[in-house]
């Protein structure tokens, strides 16, 4: 696929993923883990898919001040002015506006697609094609597009989004006329039936002259820092910490800016999609896309006839049934009487849990207090 000059991509991966308590630790979470026992990390995965039709100077990373050194070891091909180094977590809104600002000032003409790092994508020459076109159609147009995908169960923990208009035949693009964040059961499941909702991927490309102006436009907290942000100077490194940086409100780009600008638009994606938020969606998922034989998870990930998930482990089941286990390697799982469970074991802990209780999961691990161990 040929790569155009104009086309950027920025990968958050500052999260902590603390869902996926004890497999993702604060100190080293999901985003730079063998999730899946693929050979290569969240973050790793998230790069090889953009390198293809990306060129690999046009690339940025978004991390924590703590997580830097991560992010080097697993992507040495970056270089330091590549990373941008967060001193404290404000939200999307902040490290997508200081990565544009310092794209701009590389090309005035930049289109940006905005990418978390820890998700599972299928079907990759789909996922490529998707994102060309929408950076083509940011590039010619003012607004942001938003990469949605069909729902496959009325799921409360994913985001939707209403179709308006089409407006691209051939890229499956429409306007927006609805975003709509986790809701109720109720909602979920006549948004599905619809067939008038996309989940929200958290995927999304704009024009970066774009983007900065709603930026300013809407985010009044942001107008007077914003100029720090853009007017480095073109000699100033792209990874220079704004200088009031950590005062910025900890704002999401959705909330800040998307839910707000009079352009925006939904593509409806062809490519497969997983959130790996907790548990629970990640036995959903990957027992659906088994059943179905479309989008099938890598060949270290199992499913039973019980839709038992074993991920990069070794388990056996007796009368148990929707569990989901992930051990280190070497160790298995001996399961007997047990269904809909989350059995997870790493360094110095082992979770025994229903996985349809993140409540429950939360007081474990504030009980446990071996987060930062």
């Amino acid at each position: 696929m040929t790569q155009n000059d104009n086309n950027f991509c920025l990968i958050l991966a500052g999260g902590v993923g603390s869902r996926l308590w004890p497999i993702s630790r604060e100190r080293k979470p999901k985003q730079f883990l063998d999730f899946g026992g693929t050979g290569r990390t969240l973050l790793q995965e998230t790069y090889d898919r953009f390198i293809t039709f990306i060129r690999p100077e046009n690339i940025f990373v978004s991390t924590q001040q703590s997580f830097v050194h991560y992010v080097a070891q697993q992507l040495p091909v970056l270089k330091p002015s590549q990373i941008l180094a967060e001193p404290i977590r404000r939200g999307t809104l902040a490290p997508v506006t200081w990565a544009t600002s310092a794209i701009c000032r590389m090309c005035p003409d930049a289109r940006v697609v905005v990418s978390p790092s820890d998700q599972v994508i299928y079907d990759l020459p789909a996922f490529r094609d998707d994102i060309s076109r929408g950076l083509d159609f940011a590039g010619a147009n003012d607004g942001v597009v938003s990469m949605g995908v069909p729902p496959t169960r009325p799921e409360t923990a994913y985001g939707y989004i209403q179709l308006g208009d089409l407006l691209d035949t051939e890229a499956r693009i429409h306007a927006v006329k609805t975003f709509t964040e986790k809701p109720d059961a109720n909602f979920a499941q006549m948004f599905m039936q619809s067939g008038e909702f996309l989940w929200n991927t958290g995927l999304f490309v704009f024009g970066a002259h774009y983007m900065l102006h709603n930026i300013v436009k809407h985010v009044p907290e942001y107008r007077d820092e914003f100029p720090e942000m853009a007017d480095l100077g073109s000699t100033a490194a792209t990874d220079t910490v704004p200088r009031n940086y950590s005062a910025l409100p900890n704002l999401s780009m959705e909330y800040a800016v998307l839910e707000h600008t009079n352009h925006n638009y939904v593509q409806r994606c062809k490519f497969g999609w997983a959130d790996l938020g907790s548990w629970n969606s990640i036995s959903t998922d990957i027992t659906l896309s088994h059943a179905t034989r479309r989008n099938r998870p890598s060949s270290d990930v199992k499913v039973d006839g019980r839709s038992n998930v074993t991920m990069h482990s070794e388990a056996l089941f007796d009368n148990a049934s929707g569990n989901i286990v992930r051990l280190p390697e070497g160790k298995v799982a001996v399961v007997s009487g047990l269904n809909d469970f989350v059995i997870a074991e790493a360094d110095d802990v082992i979770m025994i849990c229903p996985k349809n209780d993140p409540a429950a999961m939360r007081r474990l691990q504030t009980l446990a207090n071996l987060d930062n161990v």
